[in-house]
């Protein structure tokens, strides 16, 4: 089987679909990804779930199952291959319970909510198979918390997925101020550094920042406004709505020094534009980008991807004290309860700082 590109002859939409072994399109796979095109889901969100959904059915036809058959067990078998190395997977390789396996519980987890999307999608369609990888049960679970208007909803069950492996808890990757300094000095145009010191003052997503337009940016109130649209660089925004972000005087400026000495009279709407590159003066899209920050990883040494700049400024801002509904609405976030789950936490380190401002460590009363 195969994930293939594919584009909207009306629309010039970019979506993907799942070839099988005769070079068609897998009908259900189909229906469901072109539903997901329609309703203008990201294409990189289709591109994951087209593969989710190709390994389910290389699965399901090395089993010589039909998917509208499948029982919960036949799931379950479904991760444990997951986990398998892919020689592994025809079952004529033995692996030993020390082999790593090889791919992570946040993957299979992911590859589960395509499954049960996928399902619930095609229930709506005549197939009794809906709620396959969904229980009903009370809202709040086991422990004390409860989900926000709880008292409205609380006599209502709600689904949860069936199988949910557990997940290690990560903190999220930051940057040192020392790691961003010296990936904007590795910046030799004034677009790249404008670029990262956009992501680093406001936490915005990459797609949001190659989104931007000139009239977005309110030099005098020192203001970005980030608009959920479409853009001709396959840009996005994940949030619903806009969101207004308070910036600093020193990135106004940077943004005006881009402008005297790069932009010049170019003609476009867009901030980040093609310079150099072809298609001259055309939005700067996802490749040049990446391909920038290859080439900043080997100048500096650090390891990082544009998200970090993401996961910094949120991490600063609840450092020095910025309460964490302020710093949801900046992230765009849909919920406060998705902030808090992501960056509602101290680090050892963050905790040894509050302990010695205390003077904790000072004074004591019992020696060792």
């Amino acid at each position: 089987m195969l994930v293939q590109r594919v584009l909207s002859p009306a629309s010039s939409l970019e979506s993907w679909t799942v070839l099988g072994d005769d070079d068609l399109p897998l009908g259900p796979v189909e229906r469901y990804l072109a539903y997901l095109t329609d309703i203008e889901r990201s294409p990189n969100t289709i591109k994951a779930y087209a593969h989710d959904l190709k390994d389910y059915f290389t699965f399901l036809g090395s089993r010589g199952l039909d998917w509208r058959e499948v029982r919960l067990e036949d799931i379950g078998e479904f991760v444990a291959w997951l986990r398998l190395p892919p020689g592994a997977r025809d079952g004529r390789v033995l692996v030993l319970p020390s082999v790593e396996h090889h791919v992570a519980v946040v993957t299979v987890n992911r590859k589960l909510s395509a499954l049960s999307v996928f399902y619930q999608h095609a229930a709506r369609h005549g197939v009794d198979l809906g709620e396959l990888l969904v229980t009903w049960g009370p809202a709040g679970g086991r422990g004390g918390w409860k989900p926000f208007l709880h008292h409205i909803s609380k006599g209502q069950p709600v689904a949860r997925r069936t199988i949910v492996l557990k997940t290690p808890r990560k903190l999220p990757r930051v940057l040192t101020v020392e790691e961003v300094l010296a990936i904007l000095d590795a910046c030799g145009r004034l677009r790249d550094r404008l670029l990262f010191a956009v992501l680093y003052d406001t936490g915005m997503r990459i797609g949001e920042a190659l989104g931007l337009r000139h009239a977005d940016i309110a030099a005098a109130e020192r203001e970005i406004t980030v608009f959920p649209r479409l853009s001709a660089n396959g840009a996005r925004t994940k949030s619903a709505g806009s969101r207004v972000i308070p910036v600093s005087a020193e990135l106004v400026r940077l943004y005006a020094d881009y402008l005297h000495e790069e932009y010049g009279d170019l003609d476009s709407d867009y901030v980040f534009v093609n310079l150099w590159g072809r298609p001259h003066g055309h939005p700067l899209a996802y490749p040049a980008v990446y391909d920038l920050v290859r080439r900043l990883r080997r100048r500096t040494g650090v390891g990082f991807d544009p998200h970090w700049y993401r996961h910094t400024t949120a991490t600063r801002m609840l450092r020095d004290g910025v309460p964490i509904g302020t710093v949801s609405a900046i992230l765009g976030h849909a919920s406060i309860t998705t902030t808090l789950q992501v960056y509602g936490h101290l680090t050892s380190e963050d905790a040894r700082r509050v302990l010695e401002a205390a003077g904790w460590f000072a004074g004591r009363q019992v020696s060792w």
